[in-house]
């Protein structure tokens, strides 16, 4: 299903700069017996999206009421928010006059094998750099093209993810995740501020460690440092939490830290849907 600034279609006006020039954001929501996980966490990181590129939104209501509204008779499926700045005539100006256009779509959960979460994925490192832009760097902005170039870099079925370095060497994130490793029973996660997602997942991993007093920190490191790692997972608010027990061939281990994040996400998951 789509919905349209509140309704049914599945058409939208070429002139909309979301569509013309990529200008908009997007939030990607997982639904659990009708209820949106983390709904609060995605809201506000869009509120902060929508700050950074100044698209007015003064009133969440209609968004937030339509979405639960997509979502309450599915059982388990992702629902998608895109929020644009609406039209406008040709050219980089924003128009005077800004009227955004809201997308609500509903789809079915993926289909990925449960033992992706106990067993771990295999992921490569992709040639395809993120640029630096610390205005765009955290939000999930309707640009993906960087991620479109990396994914299309295999088509092999037994790799599952691939890591995504910036354009000084640094390694950032995956494809479709935020990433994590482990040294010596210490998590270290990138800075997201001159490029990458600051995921939804990412958030509450960082939390959960820090209330659990485990050791963290958020630093640049290369793919060396990476590779010499004891643990890695990947992470977004669809999949929740994945190790990975291969890069480029190098195998890795589904470690203690690993499994322990995991036994919390799950439990913080189970106690935000029973408080619901």
């Amino acid at each position: 299903m789509f919905l349209i600034n509140g309704a049914m279609s599945c058409t939208i006006d070429v002139s909309d700069r979301g569509f013309q020039y990529g200008d908009g954001l997007f939030e990607t929501i997982e639904i659990n017996q009708g209820r949106l996980v983390f709904f609060d966490r995605h809201i506000r990181r869009l509120n902060e999206g929508c700050r950074r590129l100044q698209i007015p939104l003064e009133d969440t209501g209609n968004l937030v009421a339509e979405a639960e509204n997509a979502a309450k008779d599915v059982d388990r499926g992702v629902l998608k928010i895109i929020l644009t700045r609406g039209t406008c005539g040709r050219g980089y100006r924003q128009p005077d006059s800004i009227k955004p256009t809201r997308v609500i779509s509903v789809y079915p959960f993926p289909d990925y094998p449960k033992n992706y979460t106990r067993n771990g994925i295999t992921a490569r490192v992709c040639t395809t750099r993120l640029g630096l832009n610390p205005a765009l760097a955290g939000i999930k902005h309707l640009n993906r093209l960087e991620q479109i170039l990396a994914r299309a870099e295999w088509n092999d079925p037994g790799i599952q993810e691939g890591l995504m370095l910036d354009a000084d060497g640094n390694v950032i994130e995956g494809t479709m995740t935020n990433l994590f490793y482990v040294i010596n029973r210490q998590l270290h996660t990138s800075e997201i501020l001159r490029s990458g997602v600051a995921g939804i997942m990412r958030e509450i991993i960082l939390e959960l460690a820090e209330s659990n007093a485990l050791v963290l920190s958020k630093r640049y490191f290369g793919i060396d440092e990476l590779l010499n790692a004891d643990e890695i997972f990947v992470c977004n608010s669809v999949i929740g939490l994945w190790p990975v027990t291969q890069v480029d061939g190098k195998p890795f281990a589904v470690g203690p830290v690993t499994r322990e994040i995991t036994a919390w996400l799950e439990q913080y998951k189970k106690e935000w849907l029973q408080a619901c």
